[in-house]
């Protein structure tokens, strides 16, 4: 259950009122590019959202058929084409809305039949379980990660052991720095569950990611500019 205590550390207006009970989780690994999508569901109503379907549509839904759920829901962290490339097939299938941030709604439009703002600090019903959207751009202009009691998924702002380029179009490397900031004041326990399988694990904790992220050791803005923009090779 959610309690005041552990979502109130932050000192985040979107942290003010507690977290709804979280969905459990299923990451699932997909594509050429090491992604990670995970199905949330609530195992009262069995209602389910996938996270940014882009790749083998077909293993995410028999998954989902596998466990019993129906998709109601799609959330999308970014509109990357890696991360929605299979948006519209998940739709056609099964009439899920789609959320995502208003800021790159455009992109995917034609996919979505129903179309939901993720507003920065809005619950996100998934039965009778829940999830709350965060404004954190950087990588795009309209990053969100999406917050549940005890973990996040963070797309491609937040990596195990690394964070998301800036030098795509609509990346902010300041925008990204306040993002990561705000992440990283979670509560320590908070499981990290990123868009790529980029690091030693699948997952994280904000904690280990506070003690052993390059990123997340900068001191500084300047500091965390120099590494996230040095000439890739």
């Amino acid at each position: 259950m959610a309690t005041t205590t552990k979502t109130s550390t932050t000192l985040d207006p979107a942290m003010e009122t507690p977290l709804p009970p979280a969905p459990e989780v299923v990451q699932l690994e997909v594509g050429l590019l090491q992604n990670f999508c995970e199905i949330l569901f609530c195992p009262d109503t069995h209602e389910a959202a996938i996270v940014d379907p882009a790749w083998e549509v077909d293993t995410l839904l028999r998954e989902v058929a596998k466990r019993g759920l129906r998709v109601t829901t799609v959330l999308v962290t970014h509109t990357h084409n890696d991360h929605i490339e299979g948006v519209g097939e998940v739709v056609a299938q099964t009439g899920a809305v789609v959320v995502v941030s208003p800021r790159e709604a455009a992109h995917i439009e034609r996919d979505a039949k129903t179309l939901v703002d993720a507003v920065d600090g809005a619950d996100i019903a998934i039965g009778r379980r829940g999830l709350r959207a965060l404004d954190t751009p950087g990588h795009t202009v309209g990053g969100t990660c999406f917050l549940a009691d005890g973990y996040i998924v963070t797309g491609d702002l937040l990596f195990v052991g690394g964070c998301g380029r800036t030098d795509f179009q609509g990346g902010d490397t300041s925008a990204m720095w306040r993002s990561l900031q705000r992440v990283a004041a979670l509560p320590e326990e908070t499981r990290v569950y990123p868009g790529h399988d980029y690091g030693p694990t699948p997952t994280s904790t904000i904690g280990h990611e506070r003690e052993t992220n390059r990123f997340l050791l900068c001191r500084t803005f300047e500091e965390f500019r120099a590494l996230r923009e040095r000439k890739r090779t």
